[in-house]
């Protein structure tokens, strides 16, 4: 039972340190990175449609990313959904592909971008306090249904700290990778 409890906790674990990537990975860098436009929806055919399901987006070289749209008809629409998202990118059409161009960040944005990260690991610790408390609870009402002795949730919820200081940790690894990206460029 307890290590029913453990798994569950390690698996919403993990499950929040990939959200966490996932989130910081939509933070632009100095570097042209294709899942910087993940986020962007376009209008197709009356329905918001994730960019990734319309075109293929890779990186030409380091500072910019070539967009290729599937339906030619789209390639206006996919052009100013670029345009309006949040990430100040000035797309320019060639034909077929359109080209992303990524301004160099200036020192301050890489400081407004580092101190955004940081807020999205602590969130990410956040959430792991979370998964924490709620497999501390749930081991608690083990030895209230007298289904466990206080020795056993003791020792349960000290393994339980253990997987979580282990996945803050890797909280703050990912975190250091992508403050030196940020520095770096």
């Amino acid at each position: 039972m307890i290590n029913e409890i453990k798994l569950d906790a390690q698996d919403r674990m993990e499950k929040s340190i990939e959200t966490f990537k996932n989130h910081i990975a939509k933070i632009r860098t100095g570097r042209a990175q294709p899942s910087l436009l993940d986020g962007i929806q376009v209008e197709y055919y009356g329905s918001a449609t994730p960019l990734r399901q319309l075109a293929n987006v890779v990186a030409e070289d380091a500072r910019t990313l070539a967009v290729t749209v599937f339906d030619r008809s789209m390639i206006s629409a996919v052009e100013k959904a670029i345009l309006t998202s949040d990430l100040g990118l000035n797309p320019a059409s060639a034909g077929t592909t359109i080209r992303v161009p990524l301004p160099p960040l200036t020192e301050e944005r890489r400081r407004d971008l580092i101190k955004l990260v940081k807020a999205e690991a602590e969130q990410g610790k956040v959430a792991l306090r979370n998964i924490r408390r709620d497999a501390n609870d749930q081991v608690k009402s083990l030895v209230k249904d007298k289904e466990i002795s206080e020795d056993q949730e003791r020792r349960a919820q000290d393994e339980i700290q253990k997987i979580t200081d282990m996945y803050v940790k890797k909280v703050d690894e990912v975190l250091a990778v992508k403050e030196k990206e940020l520095l770096d460029f």
